[in-house]
Order: C-alpha cells, then structure tokens, then sequence
C-alpha cells in the first residue's frame, strides 16, 4: 500500500501546496478550478522528482547574524537612495548592468546571493552564466561599476561563501 501511494504521491507535501496554491490563487474556485489543481497536484510532484537535483550543504552559520544586519541595514539605506533619486527631478544618474563574476560554486549560495541582490532596492539579478561564474544584475545608480561589484562580494558573497561551501 505505502508503495502504491508513493507512486501516485512522490511527494505528498509538494502535492498539497501545489493544490493549495491552486486553489487559493484563483478569486472564486469553482469545480473546474479544482480539478485543474488536483491535475496539477499529481503530475508537478512527478515532474520535479526527474529534475536534477543539487542539495544543500551548510558550513558555518557563523556569519548568518552579521549578514542579516548587513542586509537591513543596505535595505533600508538603499530604499533612502532610491527616494532621493524619485523625489529629485533632473539628478544625474546613469544605470546599467555588470556582470559580477563569482566565487560562490554551490548553486543554493547563488540563489541566496541573486535574492539579496534583488530585495534590495536599486539593484536586481537578471541572469546566471551557463558555467554559474557570473551573475548579471541591473543597478539604478551606477555610477562606479567596480565599487559595485566590490561590495556585492564583500558585504554578501563573502559571507555567503563560509554559509554555502
């Protein structure tokens, strides 16, 4: 029995968000909105469980604190950059995209690195090299290309790296 539910559900947790998101996603469910999502409930699990898969591996959690207060701290002064730029008509400012090239090699170290690029205003990750030795960002502001990429690996990728090897 348990092997015949494994083979309908490979994942029974990703099954039940799926159908939840399905159903909670649409302004009035109705029938058809819930098959749709029980359709979907059952084939996502399955077509995720071919996908190549790249677990975790966690070092040090050590550095977590700081680049969390790091993180807010960029937040909230980048939020106050980008306000006077909005609120001063006519300022100078030029933006553009850099590469920034990468010593991160684990991929859930990259991910957390394009996220906290992007959640931070002014900036946003837009694409990872095929080899993933790059990421490409867009930056409101870029004034100084190099000062740019200078910060993003010592203020996050840095610590990114002993959290991810």
């Amino acid at each position: 029995m348990k092997c015949v539910l494994r083979a309908v559900f490979p994942s029974i947790p990703l099954s039940l968000a799926v159908l939840l998101v399905g159903l909670w996603l649409n302004a009035e469910p109705g029938p058809g909105v819930l098959v749709l999502s029980l359709i979907l409930a059952l084939v996502i699990p399955h077509v995720a469980q071919r996908l190549d898969r790249e677990f975790a591996r966690i070092g040090s959690l050590k550095p977590l604190p700081k680049l969390i207060f790091v993180m807010l701290y960029d937040i909230v002064r980048a939020n106050l950059q980008v306000a006077r730029l909005i609120l001063r008509p006519g300022q100078d400012f030029v933006s553009g995209w850099v590469w920034i090239p990468l010593e991160l090699t684990n991929i859930h170290g990259i991910t957390a690195l394009a996220s906290l690029i992007t959640v931070t205003p002014g900036t946003i990750s837009a694409e990872l090299s095929e080899d993933r030795r790059h990421i490409l960002i867009h930056v409101l502001n870029l004034r100084d290309p190099q000062a740019i990429i200078d910060e993003i690996k010592e203020r996050y990728e840095k610590p990114l790296r002993e959290i991810f090897p």
